[in-house]
């Protein structure tokens, strides 16, 4: 099975607790997973962030450190230790699983020694404009690894290994991003903020040949080391476009195999999208994040949403080979960086947009299917307690329709403002065929061809609890109950009742 027909599940939340118990998690749950018809996990960073082992992962301190070494107050990264992330991938695969790693290209956090170096301040909303004479600063750019040492790599970071940073100990007061001696900020970046290449901490200097070699190499020796199928590349907008093409070709000629990879740029202009696309010839997917935000607007709206237009300027409806799907993820959910919610009751009506159709390659999200609870601080300064509900009982339905009917020629009728369907025709290998109708507003109705004449039909997620028999032709008259998604099978299809 390629990529492209399969699931993909995002593994992790960010309010998972910090007790070193994921990576054990994923190999106990790894059969399982693979049994319900997911076919790939991507897994949160596994290396030490600048929190150590409360550190999501993202404030990246030392790649090469995979909770091996007492760095940051811990051995263990917040989902466990080398070994165990090891023994989880093995069980992955071996269940059927491919693994997915996330590598974050763009910054280092967490400095062992501060360095002196000549710097331009520019204005952080406006990267075009400088704010300040060029001038002396002090800051945090010096990585010595003094917990690893020279194990797996002997290099160590300094200032002219970085473009940018946003903290000068002579001036702590000064809001800037700080242009480091001789840097440029880097070109083929997306244009928010005149520039966006600098997002956070120091700033990769990804024109240096020691850094892109060294990522390189950290590349070959990462595979070597784990064995993973794939990356989910963090951040792509804020670093060149065909840094990430080199790398990729690099590193698949080091494996002598095709190494899958899934781009994390996060804007709504599709056209930006495009861009990347075209700039990596298509050899890294994108998260569609448009999509996610047609859902979240779609869910904020209620029944004023008009669904024929759930798809416009989505990546999946413009390049759906290239187009990794989504509801929600780790920087969407609430409390976070990216907070853009797709509400509880719209849910499963996104989720069967994207695991029940041909096109684009969906991801379930990790809180979405085990429900979620934690508390943090919001943007107010304000505490809040949140309650994430688990919808695992109809993703699990649309899986197992995914499996095994969600096959062959795609019929659309989106040709009413609130209720939508889709059928299935099959194929011979996976006969009978599908129809999906699901409303945002009330109880709804679509007449659609499965292909089947005289059949009877049922609704898998039981919402409808009578049947529906297709006339001569293989049409029919499905239903829908209100704000709701119904999955329409073919009735007495093998293995139904024992679902779940």
């Amino acid at each position: 099975m390629s990529e492209l027909n399969g699931v993909m599940m995002q593994y992790f939340h960010w309010y998972l607790p910090a007790d070193g118990s994921l990576w054990n998690e994923v190999k106990d749950q790894a059969e399982t997973l693979a049994k319900i018809g997911v076919t790939s996990l991507w897994l949160p960073p596994a290396y030490k962030g600048v929190g150590g082992g409360y550190d999501v992962g993202y404030g990246v301190y030392d790649l090469f450190d995979l909770g091996e070494f007492d760095q940051k107050g811990s051995v263990r990264t917040k989902y466990g230790t080398k070994d165990e992330y090891l023994k989880a991938i093995k069980a992955a695969q071996k269940a059927g699983i491919r693994i997915y790693a996330d590598a974050v290209f763009n910054h280092r956090l967490g400095a062992d020694e501060e360095e002196e170096v000549d710097a331009t301040p520019f204005n952080p909303d406006n990267r075009n404009q400088a704010i300040g004479e060029y001038q002396k600063i002090k800051a945090w750019t010096g990585f010595t690894f003094p917990g690893r040492g020279d194990q797996y790599s002997s290099m160590k970071w300094h200032w002219w290994h970085f473009d940018a940073i946003d903290y000068n100990v002579y001036n702590t007061e000064e809001r800037a991003v700080y242009l480091l001696k001789g840097k440029e900020f880097d070109r083929n970046v997306d244009l928010e903020k005149g520039n966006f290449d600098y997002l956070m901490g120091c700033d990769l200097d990804i024109a240096n040949p020691e850094v892109t070699g060294e990522l390189k190499y950290w590349g070959e020796w990462y595979l070597d080391t784990t064995n993973v199928d794939g990356f989910r590349f963090d951040a792509v907008k804020h670093v060149s476009a065909d840094f990430f093409q080199e790398w990729l070709g690099h590193v698949s000629h080091h494996a002598q195999r095709d190494v899958f990879a899934v781009g994390e740029y996060w804007s709504y202009d599709v056209e930006a999208l495009h861009s990347f696309l075209e700039t990596t010839n298509g050899n890294v997917t994108l998260f569609d994040a448009p999509l996610h935000y047609n859902f979240h607007k779609a869910s904020k709206s209620g029944n004023s949403y008009d669904m024929r237009q759930i798809f416009d300027n989505t990546l999946v409806q413009d390049q759906p080979a290239l187009a990794v799907t989504l509801v929600d993820n780790h920087d969407s959910q609430p409390l976070q960086s990216l907070e853009s919610v797709v509400e509880a009751w719209f849910k499963p009506l996104a989720y069967g947009l994207i695991l029940l159709r041909r096109e684009g390659y969906p991801c379930i999200f990790y809180a979405d299917y085990y429900g979620a609870h934690y508390k943090d601080r919001g943007k107010d300064g304000q505490e809040y307690e949140i309650w994430l509900d688990s919808h695992r009982e109809i993703l699990d339905q649309m899986l197992y329709a995914r499996q095994h009917f969600s096959y062959g020629d795609q019929y659309d009728y989106f040709d009413h403002a609130n209720t939508i369907g889709w059928t299935r025709l099959g194929t011979e290998e996976h006969p009978g065929g599908m129809a999906v109708v699901l409303s945002n507003g009330d109880a709804g109705s679509k007449l659609m061809e499965v292909g089947q004449a005289n059949r009877t039909y049922i609704d898998l997620t039981g919402a409808i609890a009578e049947s529906i028999t297709t006339n001569d032709e293989g049409w029919a008259e499905f239903r829908c109950a209100p704000g709701s998604i119904s999955i329409w099978i073919p009735e007495g299809s093998h293995g139904v009742d024992g679902l779940g």
